[in-house]
């Protein structure tokens, strides 16, 4: 599915777009007729709220969408995009003395109100088109949206067409989209070239396990994306409840928005030498699973004693991260649907993330808040450093007790990088229809690191 803004031409229709404050002097500069049209129909500019105007013929001459207040945007994200739905077919163009962050916001929710996922059934598009808008950057929120459509695609899909293997296929597409060089390591092959945690979560499936590696550009700061990758988590042997297995399709949500991030940044040509690391496994049940109390080594020597199966995405996540860090970049980012954790401590709507560096922790915060895409900072904690030390082993895969379940998971993946890294913990799925997310799989934390990643390749 493709994103993009309508070409301007002489017939598009104006779309009106009102603050609850501007109302009466809005009212004003229009032709008493029109006014009462407006004002008959119970139109208040609450957010989201559209209304068309006819002309003589009854056709449509203009569109009014109202913006609400301040605290209505801060509550509802992208809430005018609900226009986009909510008007007759017809290409229209943005109008009103508006500022260029509203404007904005407008355009990027248009696009994202675009997005339905129609690989299994058609759903409906909305037949309401945006010209481009004057005055901001529109091939950048082209390529946002391009990027995040991907996002949701690959959530979207069930795990019996996106698994291990379907997953490196979407990323090879990417990867020959943008000229990127592209490889993987599949099943036996990575106890070959030591990737042993990847290889013993994912052996028991069908679908070979693999770590996907894509790399791009050749100028700038070194950075490396790394996605959790589990195209489906039983939970193995601690196999989890089936109220709690129905989501896991998603439990690839931190691959599919790096690749999403990925496709952002290449569609851009950002100056970032970016490095793509993606381990794609099934977490499965079979009589050669992992076991509970097993200790395995990883990549880096470390043993890690299994204390719950289902604890499965550190443990691939560590062999890649470790991988990652002997290349010795300037940054690496790590996105996964980790913990429950998080959810509890977060909600669904904010993608908590956790780094040591107070600077780059303060950038993607003011990132995140100009984005429209909420994160928060959550600590690493080193006195709960001794919960991740069973004694038996270097680490525990899960510490007992239940207590801070996303701070002890991030505790754990840092043992494995020593460059300046940050963990996002996200969740990847919108629960009920809002404005510009359909209920589904999206992309939480991409648009923040993009802005972060522009400004760290600005220098």
């Amino acid at each position: 599915m493709i994103a993009t803004f309508a070409a301007p031409s002489a017939n598009d229709i104006p779309l009106h777009a009102v603050q609850s404050a501007d109302l009466e002097s809005f009212f004003a500069a229009l032709p008493s007729r029109q006014m009462a049209w407006i004002q008959g129909n119970g139109f208040t500019a609450r957010l989201g709220q559209t209304i068309t105007i006819p002309d003589a013929h009854g056709n449509v001459s203009a569109a009014v969408v109202g913006l609400g207040d301040a605290k209505a945007r801060l509550r509802t994200k992208f809430g005018a995009a609900k226009a986009a739905s909510h008007l007759p077919a017809g290409t229209y163009a943005l109008s009103g003395d508006i500022s260029q962050e509203l404007t904005t916001e407008i355009a990027l929710g248009w696009l994202f109100e675009g997005y339905r996922f129609s690989r299994y059934h058609d759903q409906e598009k909305p037949k309401a088109r945006l010209a481009r808008p004057i005055g901001i950057d529109c091939d950048r929120l082209e390529a946002i949206a391009a990027g995040e459509f991907l996002t949701r695609d690959l959530i979207n899909t069930p795990a019996s067409d996106m698994g291990p293997d379907a997953l490196e296929a979407a990323a090879q597409c990417l990867a020959e989209k943008f000229g990127a060089s592209f490889s993987a390591i599949r099943g036996d092959d990575l106890l070959e070239q030591n990737f042993p945690m990847i290889h013993t979560v994912g052996r028991a499936a069908d679908r070979a396990p693999r770590l996907i590696e894509l790399n791009w550009g050749s100028t700038g700061p070194a950075v490396t994306l790394v996605g959790k990758g589990v195209c489906f988590d039983t939970g193995g042997l601690n196999l989890k409840p089936g109220s709690s297995m129905g989501l896991m399709k998603k439990d690839m949500g931190g691959a599919a928005t790096v690749l999403g991030l990925a496709h952002m940044i290449m569609a851009l040509a950002l100056p970032i030498r970016l490095r793509v690391l993606v381990p794609a496994v099934e977490n499965s049940v079979a009589g050669n699973a992992f076991r509970p109390q097993d200790i395995l080594t990883s990549r880096k020597g470390l043993t890690v004693e299994i204390n719950n199966t289902d604890a499965e995405g550190r443990l691939v996540l560590a062999d890649a991260l470790a991988l990652a860090d002997e290349a010795d970049p300037d940054l690496v980012i790590s996105m996964a649907t980790l913990t429950g954790a998080a959810r509890v401590a977060v909600g669904a709507d904010i993608a908590p993330f956790f780094t040591d560096d107070d600077q780059i922790a303060a950038e993607i915060s003011t990132a995140g808040a100009q984005s429209l895409d909420p994160v928060w900072r959550l600590p690493l904690h080193p006195a709960y450093e001794s919960m991740i030390e069973p004694g038996i082993a270097d680490l525990d895969n899960a510490p007992s007790g239940g207590k801070a379940g996303a701070i002890t998971a991030a505790l754990f993946l840092r043992r494995f990088v020593d460059a300046r890294y940050v963990h996002f913990d996200i969740f990847g799925w919108q629960q009920a229809p809002a404005p510009s997310r359909p209920k589904g799989g999206f992309g939480q934390g991409a648009r923040a690191l993009l802005d972060f990643l522009e400004g760290m390749a600005k220098g």
